[in-house]
Order: C-alpha cells, then sequence, then structure tokens
C-alpha cells in the first residue's frame, strides 16, 4: 500500500492500549528489513531517518526507497524525519512525498518553538503529512544533537497543554526523563509526567530514548500514553555487529552478498522482537490508513 502518515497509526495505538515501533535504518536493506519485519508480524511501523542520513542519500532517493517498498507491502508504513531542525529540510521532505516530519525546536524559548512548530504545522497539514514536536530537551547524543545532562529540562505539563491545543499533532515528545543513545546508570522516567501530560492534552506521546529502557518501564510508558517508541542506537548495533558477527564466524567467506544477508538477518530479528514487545504485531488491519 501506499505510505501513510503516522497519525492514524498511532491514534489506533492508543486506542488499543500499544505502541508502534519507530526504528532509524542507515540504507536501503534496513529500510527493507524494517518493513519485512512488519509484514511477517502483521504490524504498522515507522521508518524515520535522521538529518544527516537525509544530507547523505538525499530526500528524493530515500523517499523512492521507502516508496517502493511500501508499495509492495501490505502492512501499513511511514516515512517520518527524525528530530528536523532544518525547516528548509523539513520542507523538502514534505514535498517529495516523505508522509510524517518532527520538528525539533526544543532548544528555543518556549514562544520560539510554539511559532517555529506551527510554520510546519501549516505546510504539513496542507499535504496531508503527520507532524511531531518536542517539548523540553532529552538528554544524549542523537545523531549530530548533543544535549548534555545540565542542559536538559523537562516538559512543563501547563506548555504542554497550551503546546498541543495550539498545534495540530499527529505525536508529541514531551521530555520526561528518558535520554538518547545506551543508559550509563538508571533511568529517572516520571512517570507521573507521562500521565498528566497525555490526561491533559490527549495526543499520542513519542518516548525517544527507547534503546536499553527494561521492559517494564516500557510496558508502563505504554499503558500510560505513548503510542510511538523510537529505537536507533540498537538498530545501529546490529548492523554493524551483524556484519562482524558473520565475518569472525566465517573469515575465508568474501562473498558480498552472504555476508550482508547475516548483517540482515540480525537486523530483523532485533525489530521483530522489538514490534513484540511493543505489542503491535497482529494491529496492521486496526489501522485507517491515510495517504497524503
Amino acid at each position: 500500500m501506499p505510505l501513510v502518515s503516522l497519525t492514524p497509526m498511532l491514534r489506533e495505538a492508543c486506542h488499543g492500549g500499544y505502541a508502534v515501533g519507530a526504528f532509524n535504518p542507515v540504507d536501503c536493506a534496513s529500510m527493507k528489513a524494517i518493513v519485512e519485519a512488519a509484514e511477517e508480524l502483521d504490524a504498522s511501523v515507522i521508518a524515520q531517518l535522521s538529518a544527516k542520513t537525509v544530507v547523505y542519500y538525499g530526500h528524493e532517493t530515500l523517499a523512492g526507497w521507502m516508496r517502493e517498498l511500501a508499495e509492495n507491502s501490505p502492512v501499513p508504513v511511514a516515512l517520518h524525519l527524525d528530530h528536523g531542525k532544518d525547516l528548509e529540510m523539513i520542507k523538502k521532505c514534505i514535498e517529495t512525498g516523505w508522509t510524517s516530519v518532527m520538528i525539533d525546536a526544543s532548544d528555543l524559548p518556549f514562544e520560539e518553538n510554539l511559532d517555529r512548530s506551527r510554520q510546519v504545522v501549516e505546510w504539513a497539514t496542507a499535504a496531508g503529512v503527520g507532524v511531531e514536536a518536542e517539548l523540553g530537551e532529552i538528554v544524549g547524543v542523537e545523531e549530530d544533537i548533543v544535549v548534555a545532562e545540565e542542559d536538559a529540562h523537562l516538559a512543563d505539563p501547563d506548555k504542554a497543554e497550551r503546546f498541543c491545543r495550539e498545534l495540530d499533532l499527529g505525536v508529541f515528545a514531551p521530555a520526561i526523563g528518558t535520554a538518547h543513545g545506551y543508559y550509563k546508570g538508571e533511568p529517572n522516567v516520571r512517570f507521573d509526567l507521562i500521565e498528566e501530560i497525555f490526561r491533559r492534552t490527549q495526543t499520542p506521546l513519542a518516548l525517544h530514548g527507547g534503546t536499553g529502557l527494561p521492559d517494564e518501564t516500557i510496558q508502563r510508558c505504554i499503558k500510560l500514553g505513548c503510542a510511538k517508541v523510537n529505537i536507533s542506537t540498537n538498530l545501529k548495533h546490529a548492523f554493524i555487529d551483524g556484519f562482524c558477527d558473520y565475518h569472525r564466524d566465517n573469515p575465508n567467506d568474501y562473498e558480498p552478498l552472504r555476508v550482508l544477508k547475516g548483517q540482515y538477518d540480525a537486523m530483523k530479528e532485533l525489530l521483530k522482537a522489538k514490534i513484540e514487545q511493543f505489542g503491535g504485531a497482529g494491529k496492521a488491519a486496526d489501522v485507517k490508513t491515510s495517504t497524503p
């Protein structure tokens, strides 16, 4: 089917009490692994690309790969820009067929964040594209975005309520104590904050920093309103380790396609485990898809 917006996916996930996996691929093979894992589990899925991946391959190339994979698939697939800060990049994604975009202006003062996010929502709404926006700053490293612990701050519920009231968001990403990358200590997730923000906004929430969170933490976050769980670092490790592990176990095999198959299988195994963990298996038919 054609690529779809994440908006109907996450609305259904909220109603159904599960979350959709949002995975960061780095090439066409990892995109294919995402779609095939979703197909085998009959699940909706989000492939989200970082800004630096967009710079590396180009908007049209990535959209073309993903469009072909989705059109040959029976499950709903969204193509999403993750942590977009450059308005021109976001606009070009919308113009070249991406079905969802994230505007991350969380490092700006509240009013500037709101104004910049509103501009993106206007562009996206006209094109039938879903929008994610962030409030507060999430600690850690996400691609080339680095937020030190002393600079991170949690989302304010009053501001979150106004933010979501004034913006028609497909998903809202408040900073609630998670971190990008692997956790170096015990994560301090503010479940009370998640619960209050969802109650006051009634907007599906994104759980950033899903890699390394204990399962009980993820399940509790999903029950409180997190309908999108981001996995980036886990997939990067499977991408590298899958390749290296195959070559270690088969040191004399220099047939590239067999090595790539080992890498692909490692990624797909991880992806299927995460989709099942988030409760999305068997839920593809629940999504009332809408094409841009």
